[in-house]
């Protein structure tokens, strides 16, 4: 039966708060990693006040990261329910920030997160199914309804590589335990703090390859296999597996398991872009990355075939150093 939005199932939630000194990064602005992390938390708060349970992030979907945001801004973090499955719900999370003496905001980045509500043995459960009421909401169900193939293609795209001793690009490892303070609302490590690693790591390959401070302008294909829990063994694998004008392609793999044993298994996966910056803060272009073996060829033509995919998706473009193979796409600028 269809459950209309009620003051029981509120669908959307705002988090309105200060950038800290402590979510700067060393670029000076707030880190991507800690965007994902607000996200992740407003998405949750939105999940868990439709289906009144508690909920599991699944996916987090393209997010690109325009303006830097800077400590002192005010943020917000809007996310809504835009459409239902059986037990899944899609948010739609919008970023914002302002000088708080301006109040002029500007949008920072819009992103699909998809949660999973569970029951108390961890199992899927239903979730009211939510219907739009103004022409917007219907807008951005639509949307939403047009990504699933889309992430479809990405995830079998995903799944059918193998990463290997035989790549030969730079690759970064990170190895340590998950800590008490990672802990979510039940008990497991909280799916924003996996992304912050996703983003450390990423950062850290990409700035051994170029030489140069570097930061993110774009997370896809975030997708969350199993829980992490707390005490795990966690080993957050980096590799650049693309190069194109400016951006650096990071595939990011995180594992995770008892320390007591040797068995890690894979936890977390997404592509990462991150770009190189000059001292004034600019994009600067980067040496680009040849592959060598088989491994790391197939790889970089895997990257490729994601930006193919994501520049169909609604809204998706083109990077520019691409845009002479694809003459009528949307070129990124």
């Amino acid at each position: 039966m269809t459950t209309p939005p009620t003051a029981n199932h509120p669908h959307s939630v705002t988090l309105r708060f200060l950038a800290a000194p402590t979510d700067a990064g060393i670029t000076g602005t707030v880190a991507a990693g800690t965007v994902l992390e607000w996200v992740d938390k407003a998405a949750y708060a939105a999940a868990v006040g439709w289906s009144a349970n508690y909920c599991v992030t699944a996916y987090v979907g393209n997010i690109h990261f325009a303006d830097p945001i800077h400590s002192g801004d005010l943020v917000e973090v809007t996310a809504s329910v835009v459409y239902t499955g059986r037990s899944s719900m899609h948010i739609r999370t919008e970023v914002s920030f302002s000088d708080p003496r301006e109040r002029k905001p500007v949008t920072s980045s819009t992103c699909l997160v998809i949660f999973v509500a569970v029951d108390e043995h961890g199992k899927p459960t239903p979730v009211p199914s939510f219907t739009p009421g103004t022409a917007r909401e219907l807008e951005l169900r639509e949307h939403a309804l047009a990504r699933i193939e889309i992430r479809e293609r990405i995830v079998a795209s995903m799944n059918n590589q193998s990463y290997t001793d035989a790549g030969t690009a730079e690759r970064v490892v990170l190895r340590f335990m998950a800590a008490p303070t990672d802990v979510n609302w039940g008990g497991k490590v909280h799916g924003g703090i996996v992304m912050k690693w996703i983003d450390e790591a990423a950062d850290l390959c990409a700035s051994r390859y170029s030489g140069l401070d570097t930061v993110a302008v774009f997370s896809g294909g975030v997708r969350f296999y199993r829980p992490l829990h707390i005490g795990n063994l966690v080993e957050v694998e980096a590799r650049l597996v693309y190069t194109g004008t400016k951006g650096m392609h990071i595939a990011v793999h995180v594992r995770s398991g008892d320390p007591k044993t040797n068995q890690l298994e894979l936890t977390t996966y997404c592509l990462t872009v991150m770009v190189a910056r000059d001292e004034s803060g600019t994009a600067v272009p980067v040496k680009a990355w040849e592959p060598v073996s088989e491994e790391d060829s197939r790889l970089w033509h895997h990257a490729r075939e994601l930006l193919e995919i994501r520049a169909n998706a609604p809204g998706g473009y083109t990077p520019t150093h691409l845009s002479h193979e694809h003459p009528t796409a949307k070129v990124a600028q």
